[in-house]
């Protein structure tokens, strides 16, 4: 009879799932079943930090920030609570009580995480350098085309008058200082310092910008629904949105990001840790909310 009770707890003692286990089982169970290479493309997250958070080998993704935001942003497309899938992989990283029991608003950068692999301190300059030239490759290749310009000037103009090559030299990088001090005037005054930029492309014309002072999942289509941009922005993060009144978004932390229209800031569309989605990222409808 001991038997029986004993084996009547075992079996009514509930299974713990790690947070692996929740996103592989949404994902792959179920009548919405879903491809890795497919949700890949979705989140512009490479499919092997996604089967990493599956398997919970969280050692393969560089750093413990991008570890929670990518966690996020896949438990969010998956249909998952978020903050339930964070607080499991804080718990199974080992963190610290201080940093499990912090809130979304704070820097994740900033918790006590013990380190997750042994790396070499080149390999994670790498991947960050590599990372940063990604993100700004059209301002390098700007870079590098005037560059050669210039050389090939100094070239050609060096059969003549030196004072005179110089003088043309001179004047170049005038020119190119000034492109570069227009672009950066049109530049709002940020809350916070800018720690990556992403859209650099529109970053000439864009008229409206959004800055994360939390972290947030940021999801912008266009008139269609094709997705243009989806990524987890973290504190100083700019997203310059491409020019047109078709483009809407979805914030997963609306009181998060921060919205530049013409350099002037426009009010929260949400509170924090708010999911808003079908924000019209047209000028005229922002200015005209931020009058209400």
């Amino acid at each position: 009879m001991t038997d029986n009770i004993e084996n009547n707890e075992a079996q009514e003692k509930p299974v713990v799932m790690t947070a692996a286990d929740m996103l592989r089982n949404a994902r792959t169970t179920g009548r919405r079943k879903r491809e890795i290479q497919t949700i890949s493309k979705q989140l512009c997250i490479r499919e092997e930090f996604l089967e990493a958070l599956e398997s919970g080998n969280y050692s393969q993704i560089p750093e413990p920030v991008y570890i929670l935001g990518f966690a996020r942003n896949y438990a969010i497309e998956l249909g998952l609570d978020p903050d339930e899938i964070v607080a499991k992989i804080k718990q199974e990283m080992g963190a610290s009580a201080n940093c499990s029991g912090a809130t979304d608003d704070a820097d994740t950068s900033a918790c006590a995480m013990p380190s997750i692999k042994e790396e070499s301190w080149y390999k994670l300059m790498f991947v960050k350098a590599y990372q940063f030239v990604y993100q700004n490759w059209i301002w390098f290749l700007g870079g590098l085309v005037g560059l050669v310009i210039i050389i090939l000037g100094v070239v050609l103009l060096s059969g003549g008058d030196d004072a005179e090559t110089l003088s043309k030299v001179a004047e170049t990088n005038t020119q190119v200082e000034n492109v570069v001090a227009v672009i950066d005037d049109k530049e709002p005054a940020y809350k916070h310092d800018v720690r990556e930029r992403f859209g650099v492309d529109n970053r000439e014309k864009a008229n409206v910008i959004l800055q994360a002072t939390q972290e947030s999942w940021v999801k912008v289509e266009d008139g269609r629904g094709k997705t243009v941009f989806s990524r987890v922005l973290v504190p100083g993060d700019v997203y310059y949105v491409p020019v047109g009144n078709k483009y809407k978004a979805t914030f997963g932390n609306a009181g998060g990001i921060d919205i530049w229209v013409d350099g002037q800031l426009i009010p929260d569309v949400g509170a924090n840790h708010t999911r808003v989605a079908g924000i019209s990222l047209s000028p005229e409808n922002l200015l005209k909310a931020g009058k209400k």
